[in-house]
């Protein structure tokens, strides 16, 4: 680890005003006397560390303060953490200032704030703030702080389905009918506001400690028959759980697509597995259209008849006899779900990503010089908010576990199920073909040449 200049945390933190001069001239006091040695001597690593230790700021709050940044809010929240990467935006845990109240703080990147997708936040900003359901995150508070545009909703401590299938392998039928069973019933209550999801799966189904599910992230709800809605007519999703309506008939979305979406998540809840692994997102949506995904109990010898029926009357692929509501999904699905909810061991490892830096381009940076060990004078650069390239909830698990994010991430063809019969991708037919073409005409060919050349 490269050695940090001694001066520039001990400043951005009093600059930052998370920590008072009392605290840290205490703090490097104590730690001083313990070493026995001068402050100057004391690494700005340990005076970090034992302000965390001591609650003054999160071990976050001081890899940025380390790192010379001094703005750690988003107006009057203090932002503690660094939750994660979503399809169009960056989750922030804060603590609003006065009220101390925890919340996650989902920003809008700078390198995507074009006037469409700030009138999209902003669009997202307004449908939640209408919504209010157990099961559903809520919304608390959306402002601006320079140019950062940020919502601000409730935090919900666990993780979501995704992770937690991916870290703990498939559910238990009692644990996976009780989160869909909840989420189902999030989901109708939007349905009866006119409000469709269009992008439900494991990854935006929040799941507490204690078996709760909150279904999160609207950004790509839409109401029904809205003429304004910038991405009517318009295939939005994420390819392991489209619908088939939303591929072929993007302008007539109805409630029934989220039940489509559900019950894939329903057979990833189970099985571990997204209904058609591998291959392009344009693959994925064919095979949803055309194709069978495996038998559930292929993976899971527990589930029964009458579970396999639920999730293929949820992934029918004519939304016309799919089941028609989520309080139906819901009241079926009670028949295996635990009233009291579950408790669940949420995974606790460590994100596997370097965290973002605070979400401002006036954040204040020090800069110092290397020599400098005092009060000298420093200068304050703008800091660019980046985005880290990949850095999403979605990827391919150790085993063959893929969820895909909404852009189009080619994968390796894989054996397809057609009427219960194992037929290779077309790919890898027609270079089966191409092979067997060329390698007898290159023989004959080989036989050719030596002929004249034993001639000559």
């Amino acid at each position: 680890m490269a050695q940090v200049t001694p001066s520039i945390f001990r400043k951005s933190a009093i600059l930052s005003g998370l920590v008072t001069e009392e605290q840290l001239s205490a703090v490097i006091s104590e730690l001083k006397d313990s070493a026995g040695g001068s402050a100057a001597d004391i690494s700005e690593r340990l005076i970090a560390a034992k302000l965390t230790e001591q609650g003054v700021i999160s071990e976050y709050q001081a890899d940025q303060l380390i790192a010379g940044r001094t703005k750690l809010n988003l107006g009057p929240y203090i932002i503690v953490d660094w939750i994660g990467q979503g399809g169009m935006g960056q989750v922030f845990k804060a603590v609003h200032e006065m009220m101390g109240r925890e919340s996650a703080v989902k920003v809008l990147p700078l390198s995507k704030a074009t006037p469409e997708s700030i009138a999209n936040f902003r669009r997202e900003i307004r449908m939640q703030a209408n919504l209010d359901h157990p099961n559903l995150v809520r919304a608390y508070d959306a402002g601006e702080d320079g140019n950062v545009h940020y919502l601000v909703v409730e935090y919900v401590p666990g993780t979501d389905l995704r992770r937690l299938v991916r870290s703990k392998g498939k559910l238990s039928i009692q644990q996976a009918a009780t989160i869909v069973m909840n989420s189902a019933l999030g989901i109708e209550y939007a349905h009866q506001r006119d409000l469709v999801h269009r992008d439900v799966k494991p990854g935006n189904i929040l799941v507490t400690p204690d078996g709760t599910a909150k279904v999160s992230d609207l950004g790509l709800a839409g109401f029904l028959d809205d003429p304004s809605d910038p991405r009517h007519g318009k295939t939005v999703g994420t390819a392991d759980y489209l619908s088939p309506e939303q591929i072929q008939t993007p302008q007539n979305i109805t409630k029934v697509t989220d039940i489509y979406s559900l019950g894939c998540t329903l057979y990833y809840a189970v099985t571990g597995k997204v209904p058609y692994p591998g291959g392009t997102a344009g693959s994925k949506a064919r095979r949803h259209m055309e194709e069978t995904p495996w038998h559930p109990r292929r993976f899971n010898d527990e589930i029964s008849d009458e579970f396999v029926d639920l999730i293929a009357d949820m992934m029918e692929k004519d939304p016309e006899i799919r089941i028609q509501s989520c309080e139906e999904v819901a009241q079926r699905l009670s028949a295996w779900a635990s009233d009291d909810g579950l408790l669940i061991d949420n995974p606790s490892s460590p994100s596997r990503w370097t965290p973002e830096p605070p979400p401002s381009v006036q954040n204040e940076r020090i800069v110092i010089n290397a020599h400098d060990t005092g009060s000298a004078s420093y200068d304050v650069a703008d800091l660019a908010l980046t985005e880290l390239s990949g850095q999403t909830s979605q990827g391919t698990g150790s085993n063959g576990n893929q969820d895909t994010q909404r852009t189009d991430v080619p994968a390796p063809p894989i054996p397809v199920l057609v009427n219960n019969q194992i037929e290779t991708s077309s790919t890898s037919t027609d270079v089966t073909l191409a092979l067997s073409i060329a390698i007898p005409l290159s023989i004959i060919i080989g036989m050719v040449i030596g002929f004249f050349v034993a001639k000559l």
